[in-house]
């Protein structure tokens, strides 16, 4: 097999141990933003919807609930604090593609791709116009995500792509030398601060009247659907006429769910604010948020203090399937993204990062959100968003609430949105096959992308995923 960039022109050891030297563990997004507290749950109460989870999906769903009908009680229910999982530490890319991408998209729906597309920009053009209309600051930036090549063979990938950049047009962009090419998405993406974003969520739901209750871990949901459901907690239960459940990677509520998703875990490094002779020495005046091209890829974003976020590449699963805090402290992992950040920008080397931290992703075999109902329709879920679910939680919200509404709209007649993922086998099935996945990934990306058998036998099933 060949060898990659990130190989071929690693920096020193001394480089990398330098910039990781005083690094905190912690997520930068949330050391960086203000944290209201929440009571938690005490008593019974009734609703008319209860949201559990205080991530995107559960606190869009609130709001998205109290916008159709102001006059309905809303509760919401989080286990730890709001936003403090995906919510509060992914890269801040919101991204329009519902479908992670439009070759995932194309590859399982390619009679509804075009509609999934227009519905994927009405959804970001619906989060740009309520983050206007709510006055949220959340350091939202349209900038648009620049996609780049960084080994020959991925320059053909993008040659004709709306908003095809050669060498010297993406150099212009972005100085890197390991820039090849790349195709720039002006419309399709905004950048945000994942934590503000979550935080002003959670006050403009307050604002219109939802409740919401912290340290309020769901312990089970009652009710055969013939009736009203009531959702228990450790302190307290909510009986509400419609449940919506917002938990993602953590494990479903639903026993129907419980094999559809698995925690994949991405790590992730801040800069130190660059200075302004840094900066000249990039470029990125565009302030877009970059990705690179191959299956295992990094992604990065300048932040409003001119950091640079960057992470990626590493996607671990353990066996098992946990979601365990001890999970995200892997040197290696942030090693490996300090070295090839340094391959990205070596006119850097000098700079520190001051935070290293990872989280779980909920991971689904079709990569994309799932929904469904449960309980005669009167519980609804959205979940598998696998790591792209910052702007596609909203579109999720609605489904949910058009599910729970008992009427078919435009979105719960896509295919997209009726059809459910495979699910992944049982340990020690899981864990085999998703850790010989990453391997041929792998693989593929030190062989000019070619995937090999056992990537294509995926495809044909529809359990494969080209990034």
């Amino acid at each position: 097999m060949g060898t990659t960039v990130f190989e071929r022109r690693r920096p020193t050891d001394a480089v990398i141990d330098e910039s990781l030297r005083g690094t905190a563990f912690g997520v930068f997004w949330l050391d960086d933003v203000e944290r209201p507290r929440h009571p938690s749950l005490s008593g019974h109460v009734t609703a008319d919807l209860v949201v559990v989870g205080g991530g995107y999906t559960g606190l869009w769903t609130a709001i998205r609930a109290k916008e159709r009908h102001p006059e309905r009680r809303v509760v919401l229910l989080e286990a730890s604090r709001v936003s403090w999982a995906a919510s509060g530490r992914n890269g801040g890319f919101c991204e329009a593609s519902l479908t992670h991408g439009h070759e995932n998209g194309l590859n399982r729906w390619p009679e509804e791709i075009d509609r999934l597309e227009a519905m994927g920009l009405e959804n970001l053009d619906g989060i740009e116009t309520a983050v206007g209309r709510y006055d949220m600051k959340a350091d939202f930036e349209r900038t648009g995500q620049l996609s780049v090549a960084v080994e020959p063979h991925q320059v053909e990938w993008y040659r004709d792509e709306p908003g095809f950049l050669d060498r010297e047009a993406v150099q212009a962009e972005v100085h890197s030398d390991t820039f090849l090419a790349g195709s720039w998405d002006r419309e399709g993406c905004a950048m945000v601060h994942p934590a503000k974003l979550g935080m002003e969520l959670a006050r403009v739901a307050l604002d219109l009247g939802v409740e919401i209750h912290e340290h309020s871990l769901v312990r089970g949901v009652e009710g055969d659907g013939s009736g009203p459901i009531t959702v228990v907690t450790e302190g307290g239960r909510v009986t509400a006429d419609a449940v919506a459940l917002g938990t993602n990677v953590f494990p479903s509520l639903l026993k129907r769910n419980r094999l559809m998703t698995v925690p994949v875990y991405d790590y992730v490094l801040m800069t130190e604010p660059l200075s302004s002779e840094q900066l000249a020495s990039i470029g990125w005046s565009n302030r877009q948020g970059l990705a690179d091209s191959a299956n295992q890829f990094h992604y990065y974003r300048l932040t409003a203090d001119d950091r640079i976020l960057f992470g990626g590449y590493d996607a671990i699963y353990h066996f098992g399937g946990k979601v365990r805090p001890e999970y995200e402290d892997r040197m290696a992992s942030h090693r490996r993204l300090a070295s090839h950040f340094f391959t990205t920008f070596p006119q850097l080397e000098g700079l520190r990062f001051t935070h290293r931290w990872a989280g779980a992703i909920d991971s689904s075999s079709r990569f994309c959100a799932f929904f469904g109902t449960a309980r005669k329709g009167r519980v609804a879920y959205a979940t598998g968003f696998t790591g792209l679910g910052v702007g596609a939680a909203r579109f999720a919200a609605d489904v949910m609430l058009d599910k729970l509404s008992g009427v078919e709209t435009e979105r719960t007649e896509l295919r997209m949105v009726r059809e459910k993922p495979i699910p992944f086998p049982p340990e020690p099935a899981a864990a085999i096959g998703i850790n010989l996945v990453r391997a041929a990934m792998n693989q593929a990306d030190h062989n000019e992308g070619k995937r090999n058998l056992f990537l294509k036998a995926l495809d044909a099933v529809g359990m494969g995923f080209d990034s």
